[in-house]
């Protein structure tokens, strides 16, 4: 990336990030596993595994930075092989030649996302509605099974009908009970999804993550691993504000049916888009 100085990763070296990198996933993956062998859910962090399409084995996998490269041993041709990584000159190295015309057109049409979204401004009045409209008048309540509502379904419906709902992401809008989508105060289709994308948003804050591992290895591990911890936190945030009881959970609410709620929600919000921004930078400029 620009302005990162390049680094030859002696096998001692790269090895003791990959192991560091494992670590610090391992919060996540290793229950997730757990979870899925005993058959129970997460309301909140399942979402990572199941909405993002990227399995815990290769987010455990470490990839060095865009500009590093590593030092030439077995061990470091048995753990990056072609034709993603090519030896050479004693060291190994992304072979940018490998990608594909799709590749690169994939990673274009990415670009062109992302910058779009940097240069629209931000929004923080959404307050997390969009997890209320997804229960409006109980008509499919997503995780009825795991958590109930910690409001009466009729207080629920009265709030969302007291509050705007203005859900600039289309993912989140899809899920909208039938009721509720008439009274988002966006237009959203999915021909148009990425048109409304801004950088206050937390699910389009959230799917850097997905834009980076779309991207791997060329972006590398430390990149994906910051897009994925922020997916974390946005996520958190995200099911805090919802309208579902996850004290089972350890989960405490953040009432956003309060004036106090709804404060420390946006100032979360806007928080987690800052980083977001310093994020969506350094993704562009790797891609």
């Amino acid at each position: 990336m620009r302005g990162v100085a390049s680094q030859v990763l002696t096998t001692a070296e790269w090895q003791a990030r990959a192991a560091a990198h494992r670590a610090r996933v391992a919060p996540y993956t290793q229950p997730w596993r757990e979870r899925r062998a005993r058959g129970a859910t997460h309301p909140v962090y399942d979402f990572l595994f199941q909405y993002y399409h990227y399995s815990p084995g290769r987010l455990e996998t470490w990839h060095p930075d865009p500009s590093d490269t590593l030092e030439d041993s077995a061990a470091a041709r048995a753990a990056f092989a072609a034709p993603t990584y090519v030896a050479t000159a004693g060291v190994i190295r992304r072979d940018v030649a490998s990608l594909s015309d799709t590749d690169r057109a994939r990673c274009n049409d990415t670009v062109a996302l992302l910058r779009a979204t940097a240069e629209r401004p931000a929004h923080f009045g959404c307050f997390g509605m969009h997890e209320w409209a997804m229960v409006y008048r109980g008509q499919c309540v997503r995780h009825e099974g795991t958590a109930p509502l910690r409001l009466p379904q009729a207080e629920v419906d009265a709030f969302v009908e007291s509050r705007p709902i203005v859900c600039s992401h289309f993912d989140a809008f899809r899920f909208f009970t039938p009721a509720a989508k008439p009274l988002n105060r966006l237009p959203i289709a999915w021909a148009t999804r990425y048109d409304s994308e801004q950088p206050g948003c937390i699910h389009a804050n959230m799917d850097l993550y997905r834009w980076a591992y779309t991207h791997m290895p060329w972006v590398g591990s430390a990149l994906l691993l910051a897009a994925f911890e922020l997916a974390v936190a946005l996520r958190e945030l995200d099911m805090q504000a919802a309208p579902y009881d996850l004290a089972a959970f350890g989960v405490e609410p953040v009432c956003i049916e309060t004036a106090a709620g709804r404060e420390e929600y946006q100032r979360r919000q806007r928080a987690l888009s800052e980083r977001a921004g310093v994020l969506r930078g350094q993704l562009l400029d790797a891609l």
